[in-house]
């Protein structure tokens, strides 16, 4: 789970930054989208040995409120690690969440039910694709199935010719930033901040996220 969140702040820390993008990036456009939505059918499957396997596949506008509800659950785990903020804030209201699964840009996984356990939104930013938000159910925890959202994103940005993946979270949480590391994600210097990642940076400082410590990474693909 990513939960860089705060009251008034997107999950990633931007408030206020286009749903569709950064402003100085053409996000993926009708055409090519079309192209990259077969990809969401490819079996990308994990398995959760008591509930069967999971399923990578887009979201639909009925499942908006239960990612709603998968995010208060996840964020609950913030109360153990003293940061209560994070785990009071209010998921992204449903209709935030239907300009993502209008755009594409919005990802379940799926129990044998078919019914979403877990779920990633992404936005582009300076060119990339930028994980917004990766959240499991905490029932669902430690099987693997945040790191197949991700590799499904990794998929889907090749289909489409975009060159990294791009996030920020928090560095001493051990379910944000140790657990991208291992995921292919490396922590960028000061240097090698993008302008689309640097206003994500101020953003989230306006808001008071750098109360704990920050990190952007990026994953070249």
């Amino acid at each position: 789970m990513n939960r860089p969140g705060h009251p008034d702040v997107n999950r990633t820390g931007h408030p206020d930054v286009n749903r569709t993008g950064h402003p100085d990036v053409n996000p993926i456009g009708p055409t090519t989208r079309r192209r990259a939505d077969r990809e969401t059918l490819w079996p990308c499957r994990g398995r959760c040995e008591e509930d069967g396997p999971v399923r990578i596949r887009t979201a639909r506008p009925a499942e908006l409120p239960v990612l709603r509800d998968i995010e208060r659950a996840a964020g609950q785990m913030f109360r153990d690690l003293d940061m209560p903020e994070i785990a009071d804030d209010e998921p992204l209201p449903v209709d935030e969440l239907a300009s993502y699964e209008r755009a594409g840009r919005a990802w379940v996984a799926v129990d044998a039910a078919d019914t979403p356990v877990g779920y990633l939104l992404a936005d582009v930013v300076d060119g990339n694709l930028h994980v917004e938000q990766v959240t499991v159910h905490p029932r669902f925890a430690r099987r693997g199935i945040g790191r197949l959202l991700l590799e499904h994103l990794a998929a889907y940005a090749r289909t489409v010719g975009v060159p990294a993946l791009t996030l920020t979270t928090f560095a001493d949480v051990p379910w944000n930033a140790p657990y991208y590391v291992r995921c292919g994600f490396v922590a960028l210097d000061d240097d090698d901040l993008t302008p689309g990642l640097r206003a994500i940076q101020a953003r989230e400082a306006a808001h008071g996220l750098q109360r704990w410590p920050r990190v952007c990474m990026r994953r070249w693909l």
